[in-house]
């Protein structure tokens, strides 16, 4: 149910924010009985915990994280400048510590991701859906065996106008979201239809959980159909797909496998509707096109629903498949005043959120090998439901500006001649960023995820010299800056558990293609 030709992305990805004041992130006073060892004596350890937070329908249940084979580390960047001083940690009760590091700015590096602080507390928690104890499988992909009943009459996919029907499977008991599809299309108009070779695909890459009936874990099975809803503002026809029919299957036993079929016996029922009216003002999106490049091309956008598995208490936990999904095509702008519905199988204390995007793209690909890349990036506002359609839906901050390498235009293609470039920007005419996500992304001809970097800094800066591990010889990357002023998130803190926290705000700027030597 994503926008043709675009793979799902996680839209928090890159959201950062900066606490008020004067001072520098992470620069505040300690927290209460961590800031000293004793009268007199500082603290110069570094703890760095991450607990796994587990939300079911009967609150949170916490576990903490076994840092031992992390790929930790805190970079300390040398006096001139130029560099970093790398320090390994040593496992502890909570955590992993980091001994002696002195007082200032360093990197917490976790993987591919580094994290500009000062904290002598920092948090690599995460927020789960369902149950702690749920096993996972070996596998992200299942057969299934579908025999469904009580569809609502199928709909073939014919354009972004006309989006046909879609299968979503979706528990929340434990961490399944997965899209249902079938080896052939059923015919246009059937109501029901048996599949023995279906398969299901879970939406996150993670893999897919084993299904326990004695702890009660039940999935449902979805329908979206496309409803029509008048014109786009270009003229052409414009429909959405929202879910129109479900039916929330008893408890059953099941082990994913990669061989053995999942058993989907679904009788749907009719979903209620939920009606609302929105304004989206794609013309204040598209306004920034320049920003975002000077040279790219308007792309894709789309606004969606989105469940929110046991509540809004903690923001966006866990992505579960679509409510509402409207896709537009490539270039449209203007204005949309519309009313819609979406229907909601879920209990009434699931949450309720919406997305709006705006992309935009290089006009001409990048090659490499077999495989064309277009560099990309994307203007994202999300919110509670009923908070982001209170009034006209438009960005909150534009990208950042005069994207540089080295002191020279990133928007043209070059080579990089430093081991060590400095990237540079200026602020966005529009919003204040509370932080800055500088991406590297190394363009290979694999057709796999592209391998990326990333870098969160405090909104008061406009540059960051790279590592000089971050770019590997004889490559070619290119370069995304993200602004983001989403309110609530602390990358110097909690990275991953803040992300969430709404409302969400961001815009990237993104440079050409350049290579290394």
């Amino acid at each position: 149910m994503n926008p043709p030709d675009v793979l799902w992305t996680d839209p928090r990805e890159g959201t950062a924010s900066v606490a008020d004041g004067d001072l520098l992130p992470g620069c505040g006073e300690p927290d209460a009985g961590t800031g000293e060892v004793d009268a007199g004596t500082p603290d110069t350890s570094v703890l760095v915990t991450a607990d796994s937070r587990f939300h079911t329908s009967t609150g949170v249940t916490v576990v903490p994280q076994d840092l031992s084979t992390r790929d930790l580390e805190i970079l300390i960047p040398n006096p001139d400048g130029v560099g970093f001083e790398r320090r390994s940690g040593t496992p502890v009760a909570g955590g992993m510590r980091f001994d002696d590091i002195p007082e200032g700015e360093f990197f917490v590096r976790s993987n591919h991701l580094h994290y500009l602080t000062r904290e002598r507390r920092f948090d690599l928690g995460v927020n789960r859906v369902g149950r702690h104890d749920a096993v996972a499988s070996s596998v992200s992909y299942s057969p299934a065996m579908a025999d469904l009943t009580g569809l609502d009459p199928w709909q073939e996919y014919e354009h972004t106008g006309a989006p046909g029907s879609a299968l979503q499977v979706v528990s929340g008991d434990v961490d399944l979201a997965a899209s249902l599809d079938f080896s052939w299309m059923p015919p246009v108009g059937s109501t029901s239809y048996y599949d023995p070779e279906a398969f299901l695909t879970g939406f996150t890459g993670y893999p897919l959980p084993v299904l326990d009936p004695t702890k009660g874990d039940r999935v449902y099975v979805n329908q979206l159909n496309a409803v029509p809803s008048g014109t786009l503002p270009s003229g052409g026809p414009m429909a959405y797909t929202t879910v129109t029919s479900s039916q929330h299957l008893p408890a059953f036993a099941f082990t994913p496998d990669g061989t053995t079929a999942m058993p989907l016996f679904a009788a749907l029922q009719p979903t209620a509707q939920n009606a609302f009216s929105m304004e989206w003002r794609l013309s204040e999106f598209t306004r920034w096109r320049a920003d975002a490049n000077p040279t790219s091309t308007l792309s894709a956008s789309w606004f969606q629903v989105l469940p929110v598995p046991h509540g809004l208490q903690d923001g966006w936990v866990g992505y579960q498949g679509e409510l509402l999904n409207l896709n537009l095509p490539r270039g449209e702008t203007g204005v949309i005043t519309r009313r819609l519905s979406f229907g909601n199988p879920y209990p009434a204390s699931w949450g309720v959120l919406g997305l709006a995007s705006y992309s935009f793209r290089s006009a001409t690909p990048v090659v490499v090998g077999s495989r064309n890349h277009y560099p990309n990036g994307t203007i994202s506002v999300i919110d509670r439901l009923d908070h982001l359609i209170a009034g006209p839906i438009q960005p909150r901050i534009s990208p950042p500006q005069e994207l540089r390498i080295d002191g020279l235009d990133a928007y043209e293609p070059r080579s990089v001649g430093s081991t060590q470039p400095v990237v540079s920007w200026q602020q966005p005419v529009l919003g204040t960023p509370r932080a800055y996500i500088v991406v590297l992304t190394r363009l290979t001809d694999s057709f796999n995820a592209q391998p990326t970097k990333r870098f969160y800094v405090p909104g008061n800066r406009n540059h960051l010299r790279l590592p000089a591990s971050a770019l590997e010889p004889g490559s070619t990357y290119y370069l995304r800056v993200t602004a983001d002023g989403s309110p609530n998130y602390e990358p110097w803190r909690a990275p991953y558990v803040s992300s969430e926290r709404l409302p969400l705000y961001s815009a990237d700027t993104f440079s050409a293609a350049f290579t290394t030597p």
